[in-house]
């Protein structure tokens, strides 16, 4: 099973691009809607056209279309509608998006994200620097027998759980 966890929005997915070469002639891709394979008809196309063209079948469970091989121009016709669609909801959304950023901005609410080095600490830094020091304190090397070393580790408090559900 592949299991994407990032948004249908490009083709340069991990799973995406390991899968047409791990699907072999009468495997069954099964897609839980078609705005999760590609945002962009193009893309859309490209994609069930390679699957197909491999002997797989495509199956979009949400819209209850399947393509193979030999597709009617009916269902050509339902795959560029339904991939028009999924690709004009998401230049929506990005539209509604910058809209949402504009006028939060003019208000004075969205001020984006805080900078990670103010000026001051910036300052410290190059003085430091041009001092011939070093950034950060070295970490504390404990030496133990048969000239091994332990540095210093975080301590976790809990144990430590996968990032994804079915990952590890």
């Amino acid at each position: 099973m592949f299991t994407d966890t990032v948004s249908g929005k490009d083709t340069s997915r991990p799973k995406l691009e390991e899968l047409p070469a791990f699907v072999r002639d009468g495997d069954t891709v099964v897609v839980h809607s078609m705005d999760r394979l590609a945002r962009n008809l193009d893309d859309l196309r490209r994609l069930v056209r390679t699957l197909t063209g491999a002997g797989v079948e495509v199956e979009f469970v949400k819209e209850s279309l399947t393509f193979a091989g030999e597709d009617s121009p009916m269902a050509n016709l339902l795959l560029s509608v339904m991939g028009a669609f999924a690709e004009f909801e998401r230049t929506l959304i990005l539209e509604r998006q910058r809209e949402g950023i504009a006028a939060a901005k003019a208000r004075g609410v969205y001020t984006g994200r805080a900078p990670a080095l103010n000026i001051e600490r910036a300052a410290q830094l190059r003085a430091r620097r041009s001092r011939g020091e070093e950034d950060r304190p070295r970490p504390r090397v404990r030496h133990l027998p048969g000239n091994r070393l332990r540095l210093p580790t975080r301590r976790r408090c809990c144990r430590r759980r996968p990032r994804w559900p079915g990952r590890r």
